[in-house]
């Protein structure tokens, strides 16, 4: 070993490591994802015009998933719905398809309520968590509401109990009758008292059962009403002075019970009669609606139903003078307007197969049952013995309504639409 004084005055050459090249350039796979991370965009720099521009391309169904991502989201997507309620489909009571031409008018089979969806986007909605609603027929659909009254026979001086369903939330609750003490000196008029009908009024939250109904007998020869508020299961019942201004003058068993909500107002139908019952829901006031005087210059006993036209206005439609007529309000006969002549009764009969040949025999099968609720542009036909059937009155398209089983679509036909606004657009009060 050299002793440390010889060296102490070297110089010791340092070797000096050449570095990689893969330390002297950056890794590609390094710098590609930060790049790339820089370069995207986040969806915050959209702004709030772009956001609800795409948010009102999606489907019912995606815009209220889209809702549930933020709060900013949420109040963009109330921006984008649509002002009415979405048609879901329709409940009706299947029934079986009866011989043509019966001697007699055939027995109806109750069978429960069930769902037809309105396309394959649509809910498959049940009533099979109500087992009790097998034993209620569908009376009225409202808000995202059912109400259903028993089938069994009631006398008709006796105000039936109602089953009330959320097919969307699955929940029920069954209203008593109101208690005999709502009307002052009640037992003077349960004589002459006659059951008519029933229809709800009012919802105030879209999930909750908070909602207002009406049922309404023939006192004395006027109309009275009881109104049912309920607060989630709790019902307070409160009778309605006679109406003494509407005289039912005729035998209140030609009244139907099922009501027709057109145009803001509630409508009961009175077999063979140039007149409707209506009611008010935001006075409760009742009041009689004439029909056209020219439906019954050339038939005795027309047949017409309300409803409502596509654009939300008050409509009939009728068989008068073998034709399929759409009539609005306005000023003419008797505040009404022969909008227009859709079909000729012959022409609508040659779309339907096993008619008889006799052109008198082909038109009384063949009438409109409804006005489909849920504004479409469509009327029900039924027929005597040959099925039921939708037609659309600006296509003149005709469909077979029956079910899987072979059944045909029940009159009458509920058009169900979904509560509005949905519970998480609602506002908190």
């Amino acid at each position: 070993m050299a002793p440390a004084w010889k060296s102490r005055g070297k110089k010791t050459k340092r070797k000096t490591k050449t570095p990689s090249s893969s330390t002297l350039v950056p890794s590609p796979s390094t710098v590609e994802p930060q790049a790339a991370a820089a370069e995207t965009p986040s969806i915050d720099v959209l702004t709030e015009f772009v956001l609800e521009d795409i948010l009102r391309r999606l489907s019912l169904a995606d815009l209220l998933r889209a809702a549930l991502a933020s709060h900013r989201w949420r109040r963009l997507a109330s921006r984008c719905l649509p002002r009415d309620p979405p048609l879901l489909g329709y409940f009706f009571h299947p029934a079986e398809v009866h011989v043509p031409f019966p001697e007699r008018d055939p027995k109806i089979v109750e069978t429960p309520a069930v769902f037809a969806p309105l396309d394959a986007s649509s809910p498959r909605l049940s009533l099979d968590f109500a087992p009790d609603a097998s034993r209620f027929f569908v009376y009225d659909a409202h808000q995202g509401l059912l109400l259903l009254e028993p089938s069994e026979s009631v006398p008709k001086v006796v105000l039936p109990r109602f089953l009330v369903l959320d097919p969307a939330t699955r929940r029920r609750t069954v209203l008593s009758p109101p208690p005999r003490d709502t009307v002052p000196d009640d037992r003077r008029w349960r004589s002459s008292r006659y059951y008519v009908g029933s229809a709800l009024l009012s919802r105030t939250h879209p999930t909750k059962l908070c909602f207002e109904a009406v049922c309404f007998a023939i006192d004395g020869g006027h109309p009275r009403a009881w109104v049912a508020s309920v607060d989630n299961g709790k019902c307070r019942w409160r009778a309605l002075p006679r109406d003494e201004q509407v005289l039912v003058d005729f035998d209140p068993y030609w009244f139907e019970g099922r009501a027709v909500r057109a145009a803001g107002k509630i409508y009961w139908h009175i077999c063979q009669s140039s007149r409707l019952l209506v009611l008010d829901p935001s006075t409760l006031r009742f009041s009689y609606l004439p029909a056209p005087g020219e439906l019954f210059a050339h038939n005795r006993n027309p047949k017409y139903r309300i409803g409502e036209t596509p654009d939300g206005r008050l409509c009939l439609v009728t068989d008068a003078e073998q034709q399929l007529q759409l009539w609005v309000r306005g000023k003419g006969d008797k505040g009404w307007i022969l909008e227009r002549k859709i079909v000729d009764l012959l022409v609508l009969c040659d779309k339907l197969r096993g008619l008889p040949v006799d052109p008198m025999f082909r038109t009384l099968c063949v009438w409109p049952s409804d006005m489909d609720a849920g504004r479409t542009g469509k009327v029900f036909i039924k027929t005597w013995g040959f099925g039921r059937f939708s037609f659309h009155m600006d296509t003149g398209k005709m469909e077979l309504l029956s079910t899987k089983r072979g059944k045909e679509y029940g009159h009458p036909m509920f058009a169900y639409f979904l509560a509005w606004p949905p519970a998480f657009l609602a506002p908190d009060n």
